[in-house]
């Protein structure tokens, strides 16, 4: 999937060539803090940075024999720095230096997942404020309601996408962290001092307690994060999906010069790219509950979680940085349709209208039983025998008595309910 990826930023962030650069990384500069205590000569930690450097290829080759990954990766650093080389990993253990890579690699794809999300924040605000008095109707499980704006559905989406940025922004602090108190977090062989100059380094907190691992509720919180924010995504597209319906057709994707449909079917025009992003956030949802397994360790370290982590890390972060990239692209461009949108209402006859129409009744001080009931065995008229509603009301006896025509033709006006669009838009800024 790397290899295909659109966003080469992220894509190298999780390639293995960037993985154990960040690992050497974190080596080096536990060697300059120790040198800076003391502990090494200076000379050396110089030495290491001047020279210190990796092949894949050749850490599989040693790892084939080793069967230990982080070992393997020192023989061959070791083959390039020489007789100093016996400073790197000094009283460190390998998840000191594997976990504190992870979490600032997690750190670096919320940067960027952040920034996806303020743009499509951006694109959100802006088509909001562009139909922002644009109406349309309200759907309730799946049936007509009331009139709304178009503009109210974008600004709904933009105001969710903030409270997406705030979770990342909680859990990239979450994750924003590292760890060096070796083999069971307790310091044994090396100098606390050397977590809180490399952390400081590396712009990571050090956690306050660890065991041979960075706790793993903190990786599970991160990825429950990212299942959310791709609940967002999938929930937006959900709806553009429905809008792109034959029989609603009120908004669509673009639809590009030389785009085909269907292989069979010359005139379709599918929603494809939001059908991806519903697709996609299935696996983002899986991979948060694989994190959540991770949390469960024997006594102070297994390694049951790692393999887990291999995939889920890169594979969530890479998705939802694709799919919030797609939908960013997706509702910039989108089609949309304000005379179907004014259809649409109209389709149902005027049944949209029974709750002011009820409340009407009620106001002349008719109990509120009585006034749905009358109202209601009148939209029955329109739904089962496809009766004019309107005009059904005006003749129906008992609401005649209360009301005149022209307070209920008054009922009829989608305007009314629009009546504060511009009081919730300014709540955005809008």
């Amino acid at each position: 999937m790397i290899e295909r990826y659109t966003n080469p930023e992220m894509g190298k962030l999780w390639s293995l060539e960037n993985e154990w650069q960040t690992i050497l990384n974190v080596e080096m500069a536990a060697c300059d803090a120790m040198a800076e205590l003391g502990e090494i000569p200076k000379e050396a930690a110089q030495n290491i940075r001047a020279k210190a450097k990796f092949e894949i290829g050749r850490i599989k080759e040693i790892e084939a024999v080793t069967h230990h990954d982080i070992i393997a990766f020192l023989t061959n650093v070791a083959e390039h720095v020489g007789e100093d080389s016996k400073y790197i990993h000094k009283g460190l253990t390998s998840s000191d230096v594997k976990d504190t890579a992870i979490c600032l690699m997690m750190r670096d794809s919320a940067t960027i997942i952040l920034d996806d999300l303020r743009k499509f924040r951006e694109v959100l605000r802006r088509r909001a404020k562009e139909f922002k008095h644009t109406p349309c109707i309200g759907r309730t499980h799946g049936i007509h309601a009331e009139p709304m704006t178009f503009g109210l559905k974008l600004a709904l989406w933009s105001a969710e996408i903030e409270r997406d940025i705030e979770r990342v922004e909680k859990a990239k602090k979450i994750v924003s962290v590292g760890k060096l108190s070796g083999a069971v977090g307790t310091y044994s062989n090396i100098d606390p001092r050397i977590e809180e100059m490399v952390c400081a380094k590396l712009g990571l907190t050090p956690v306050p307690l660890a065991t041979q691992v960075i706790q793993r509720d903190r990786h599970a919180e991160y990825l429950t994060t990212l299942a959310i924010v791709a609940g967002t995504l999938e929930k937006i597209a959900t709806e553009i999906r429905n809008l792109q319906r034959t029989d609603i057709r009120e908004a669509e994707e673009y639809f590009s010069p030389g785009q085909k449909g269907s292989s069979a079917m010359p005139h379709k025009r599918n929603p494809i790219n939001c059908e991806r992003i519903s697709g996609m956030a299935r696996l983002v949802r899986g991979n948060a509950l694989a994190a959540m397994e991770d949390m469960t360790l024997w006594h102070e370290r297994d390694i049951s979680h790692s393999s887990v982590e291999r995939v889920i890390l890169p594979d969530s972060t890479i998705n939802v940085d694709y799919c919030t990239q797609k939908l960013t692209n997706i509702v910039d461009k989108l089609l949309v349709y304000p005379e179907a949108m004014l259809g649409n209402m109209e389709r149902t006859g005027g049944l949209i209208y029974s709750q002011r129409l009820l409340l009407a009744v009620v106001d002349k001080g008719v109990l509120r039983e009585d006034a749905y009931q009358w109202v209601q065995r009148n939209a029955m008229k329109r739904w089962l025998a496809g009766e004019d509603f309107r005009e059904n009301v005006a003749k129906d006896p008992d609401i005649a008595k209360y009301l005149t025509k022209e307070e209920i033709d008054a009922c009829f006006d989608y305007n009314y309910f629009l009546r504060n669009v511009d009081m919730i838009m300014e709540r955005f800024g809008l």
